[in-house]
């Protein structure tokens, strides 16, 4: 499972690129990596971790601007096309399971 947080936060004054960090650095801190500007992922073992995380980007919404989270399984992901240009890129790997026995 993958979720996928993507926002349009305004920067037009202090507060507001403040508010802008502040949440950006929180999708970092819980383990987002970002794809293109203003888009973040980040891989959950399952749909549950992947509600918690969205409740953890709930908390750190900024007051102004938009958020979008969407959230889909390894497969649709894997079958996302990138375009570079011209040439087409394959998307990154999921990251490894995590075994504990």
């Amino acid at each position: 499972m993958w979720v996928l947080a993507m926002f349009d936060l305004p920067t037009d004054t202090k507060k507001a690129r403040h508010d802008y960090t502040v949440f950006r650095k929180a999708l970092l801190r819980d383990g987002f990596t970002q794809m293109q500007y203003s888009v973040y992922a980040r891989h959950c073992p399952s749909q549950e971790n992947a509600e918690v995380h969205l409740a953890r980007i709930e908390r750190h919404l900024p007051p102004d601007g938009e958020v979008r989270v969407v959230t889909i399984t390894d497969k649709q992901f894997e079958r996302m096309q990138i375009f570079w240009g011209k040439i087409r890129a394959t998307p990154e790997p999921a990251p490894c399971q995590l075994t504990l026995f």
